[in-house]
């Protein structure tokens, strides 16, 4: 902080405007001054001053918040002479906030827990708080608060303690958890029925399940889980205290995953377990909704714990089918949140059963499947009062979604046809309400595309009875029919005579409002699959893409029906597509000059973006066959379109969005017509060029990119191609090489390396030979640090590529021109590319990124084995070994081991195994 340090004054002003001043301005200027404060040095001390003046319960907090943040954040501030000094002080508060607000002693609990994960000479941290407050009862609340975040914190992200540190502090934790456990089962005993001191022991119980460290024989006789069930049976138990024992219970399932090391614990939560369906039956018929859900969660969690034994010996011991009951027993409810719950289990359960694919195991949970199909099928019914479509973005839309997604997972169990059939037949057979009929044709929508379509007379009969539903059925009704048929299109495929009656009642879908978007997703459906069959109705599709915005098609249903026209008109003779892809692309290449003629008239641009997707969804679907040597007969009309598309460009050239499309309409252009667009390549890319230095959209590097893989290897584009790549590398360094900048502009990085990738891909040689290369390799060092998915992703296939074509394609005539270039590269930045990837791999990246880094270092020992392992040396030697509370993070053994596995590793995945390993010592 500018100033030095800010008087106590000025910061309780600051935190009364944070919480009191009603004008907004000042409670954000306020807000960003105390973060200015907690980031600096001086919050350690006024944050201990703040919570010893107590002066009200907003400092207070805000002292105990950036206390917690500090220890979390920035520990390594402090010696560590002053690690004591700061654990007595946080005690101290603690104890002198306690009846304070529950909150700041939470914030505070966080603090000290935090601390004692860091702080490696405070030893046994748990039996010296237990000793110390352990028989004054006053304590007990915020004692309990402390036990509880402390396993919660051990796994914490911000804190970042080491495997070495984890492995100590938990082996720690199990060793005084039977401690913990006694203090709680005394703590019932002397508070008795004390609710808020129950949720607070059951809260704590299930934090130290959570972590695994409680000892499965000592809890199996232990009083507390004979409490924990009793509350549960009780009918008054209020609803927080029953939340509470629930999670508990459950946290207590999930601990005991491995039933069989667990034998004794397992068999009692079982047991307790199946006697809470009376007390499920009185929360039902009390209508209490929170407490039904909470025994749903408890029977999902049983559900999962003893999902193999239940596979393994079904009905037999703790494989006992009533677990499955109880389930389906949840599935009756009336809600559907309630059977939303065990969704997981009844897909992991598909799962098992199908990987284990044994006919008796199927027979025998047959039933259960078609007994939770019949309950789903019933949940899925909108309201006899509902009007209009089904909608599909409110919760229950997207339970529907969830259902059809289950179905799909678990309808091989029933057998599709089977299923198809029976629910088919409940129409036939019945007159069911609308309600009824429209639920079981989403679940029969569901299945469609796994019915075999060969032979199938029930599947015709279907089809030929939706296409005949008359218009006074329910909106909804026809809705649903409508999405049932489009995910019939294979049936409408091999049965190409019902191709006319399905395109008729999809076009009267097509006219009305509500049904229009459906009937247009279908009938893009219908081209996918029936490509061949729908060239005689192309003419029909045309008409229907001329006058697109006369239907009320949503953007994504208008997109889609252009797609499927591509798709068919793809098929046609070579010699018809010319003239019918210039037809199709005719309304929007008009209405786009009508916009440039309208700016050019008054002066006011107005959104080309609808326009543009269009195109693009044209081109990039529109690819015929096309023999060599042939003309390709897209390469007119892109010549064509060409003009208004550069106009537009220059016209919203500083606009990101209308570039980005405009980008995406020309990619999706070139790749349609390969190196048949070679006439555009110089003006495009003089024109990306030009924009780029005023405008650094990173949708140019990208296209960049695209010219780059369809041009780079004809010897007449390559200079062309360096020239582009060093014209929008200058702009593109001085962008990322401004503060922060990598990280708030991680497409630009993502881009760029995708264009140099492509480079290396298409024309090494001529990348590696040029000046700009240099700058690449070190923008790409610099880059390997970035936490974003993609932008990384680029990054390390770009080193990796790299340095592979000084090993790959060994027969090539520039093999060794490639393999020196490369020599020349490593031998300048070898040293510091391995320490910074080491350094990204501890300390940066999360772990998903890992594979990536391996290849990178697996591509550079294939390279020089024994300059790796000399640059892997000094990289390890540069690594801390401690942390800033004194405990071990790294051995000189676990280094040495991890050189040993690297060097050693014949082959890439042997690196990633010990690269996460290694890497687990710093998170």
């Amino acid at each position: 902080m500018e100033g030095g340090k800010p008087s106590l004054t000025l910061v309780y002003q600051a935190v009364q405007a944070l919480y009191h001043d009603p004008d907004p301005s000042g409670k954000e200027r306020a807000s960003l001054w105390l973060g200015e404060l907690q980031r600096s040095m001086f919050a350690w001390e006024i944050s201990d001053q703040l919570l010893q003046l107590k002066q009200d319960v907003e400092s207070c907090y805000f002292a105990a918040q950036t206390m917690k943040m500090k220890i979390q954040t920035s520990f390594y501030e402090l010696p560590p002479e002053t690690h004591n000094a700061l654990r007595d002080s946080l005690l101290t508060h603690i104890q002198n906030l306690k009846d304070l607000s529950p909150i700041i002693v939470t914030q505070l609990a966080l603090a000290i827990a935090d601390l004692a994960l860091q702080m490696a000479s405070w030893k046994g941290c748990v039996h010296t708080l237990i000793e110390k407050y352990n028989d004054d009862i006053s304590s007990m609340p915020f004692l309990i608060e402390i036990l509880t975040v402390l396993p919660e914190e051990v796994h914490s992200r911000s804190l970042r303690i080491g495997a070495n540190r984890r492995t100590e502090i938990i082996e720690d934790l199990a060793f005084y958890s039977n401690t913990v456990v006694s203090l709680l089962t005394t703590c019932v005993e002397k508070t008795g029925n004390d609710e808020k001191m129950l949720i607070k022991v059951f809260r704590c119980l299930g934090s130290w399940f959570n972590l695994g460290v409680l000892d499965s024989n000592f809890m199996a006789s232990n009083q507390l889980l004979m409490v924990l069930f009793q509350i549960l049976q009780r009918d008054e138990t209020s609803t927080n205290l029953h939340e509470a024992a629930s999670d508990c219970v459950c946290s207590a399932l999930y601990a005991i995953e491995n039933v069989d090391t667990n034998m004794a614990l397992a068999l009692q939560l079982f047991q307790g377990v199946l006697t809470l369906e009376t007390a499920y039956h009185m929360a039902v018929a009390r209508e209490d909704v929170d407490k039904v859900l909470n025994y749903c969660r408890i029977f999902t969690e049983l559900c999962e714990t003893f999902l193999e034994t239940t596979v393994r010996t079904p009905g037999q011991g703790m494989g006992d089918l009533r677990t499955l009951e109880l389930l389906l027993i949840c599935a009756g409810h009336p809600q559907y949140e309630v059977v939303e719950i065990s969704f997981n289990f009844w897909y992991r359960l598909g799962e098992h059963l199908y990987k284990i694919n044994d006919a008796n195991l199927h027979n025998i949970f047959r039933p259960y499947i078609q007994r939770l199909l019949h309950c789903l099928a019933r949940h899925c019914q909108l309201d006899p009062d509902h009007e209009g479509i089904p909608e599909e973005t409110d919760d229950f839309g997207e339970f529907r979604m969830r259902v059809s997604d289950l179905v799909k997972d678990v309808i091989f169990l029933v057998g599709s046809m089977e299923c198809f059939s029976q629910l088919y037949s409940t129409l036939k057979d019945g007159n069911p309400p609308w309600e009824v009929t429209e639920a079981v044709l989403f679940i029969m929508a569901s299945i469609a595309k796994s019915v075999d379509p060969e032979n199938n007379p029930t599947v015709a009969e279907v089809l030929q009875q939706v296409v005949l539903l008359p218009e006074s059925v329910h909106m909804a009704v026809r809705y649903t029919s409508i999405e049932l048929v489009g995910e019939m299109s294979e049936v409408v495929d091999r049965n190409p005579r019902f191709l006319d009656p399905v395109l008729n009642y999809l076009m009267k879908g097509l006219r009305e409002k509500p049904l229009a978007s459906a009937a247009a997703k279908a009938i893009h459906n219908i081209c996918s699959v029936c490509r061949d069959h729908m060239a005689q109705h192309f003419q029909g599709l045309l008409e229907i893409a001329r006058s697109l915005d006369s239907f009320a098609l949503s953007t994504e249903a208008a997109v889609g029906l252009l797609k499927g026209t591509a798709l068919v008109l793809a098929r046609l003779p070579l010699e018809k597509i010319a003239e019918c892809l210039s037809d199709l692309c005719a309304v929007q290449v008009l209405a786009l000059k009508k916009l440039l003629a309208e700016q050019s008239r008054n002066g006011k641009s107005a959104d080309p973006t609808v326009w543009l997707d269009r195109l693009a969804v044209i081109f990039r679907h529109t690819n015929p066959i096309v023999e060599n040597g042939q003309t390709h007969p897209c390469q007119k009309v892109i010549q064509e379109i060409w003009p208004v598309l550069s106009e537009t460009l220059n016209a919203h050239q500083a606009d990101n969005r209308i570039v980005e499309r405009c980008c995406r309409c020309l990619r999706f252009a070139v790749r349609c017509v390969g190196k048949g667009s070679a006439s555009l390549l110089q003006p495009l890319v003089t024109q990306m060029v030009s924009v780029y230095q005023v405008y650094p959209h990173s949708c140019f590097l990208y296209l960049g990119s695209i010219l780059v893989d369809e041009y780079g290897m004809e010897e007449g584009c390559r200079q062309g191609l360096l020239d582009m790549l060093q014209a929008l590398c200058m702009p593109t360094f001085q962008l990322l090489e401004q503060p922060n900048s990598l990280r708030n502009h991680p497409d630009t990085v993502d881009d760029l390396f995708r264009l140099a990738t492509r480079f290396v891909q298409r024309s090494p040689v001529t990348l590696l030979g040029s000046s700009i290369v240099v700058h690449i390799i070190q923008c790409a060092i610099a880059a390997t640090s970035l936490d974003h998915r993609d932008a990384n992703c680029s990054v390390m296939k770009f080193i990796r590529d790299l340095i592979h074509t000084g090993v790959g394609n060994d027969h090539e005539e520039d093999f060794e021109l490639r393999k020196r270039l490369i020599g020349q590269a490593m031998e300048q930045n070898g040293q510091q590319l391995i320490n910074q990837l080491l350094h990204s791999c501890c300390f940066c990246l999360p772990p998903y990124t890992l594979p990536d880094v391996a290849e990178v270092l697996w591509e550079i020992m294939l390279f020089d084995r024994p300059m790796f392992c000399r640059w892997l040396e000094n990289a390890l030697k540069g690594l801390p070994k401690q942390t800033a509370g004194g405990a071990v993070t790294v051995t000189h053994k676990q280094l040495t081991e991890f050189h040993k596995q690297v060097t050693s590793a014949e082959e890439c995945k042997q690196v990633c195994w010990a690269i996460r390993e290694f890497t687990r010592l710093y998170r």
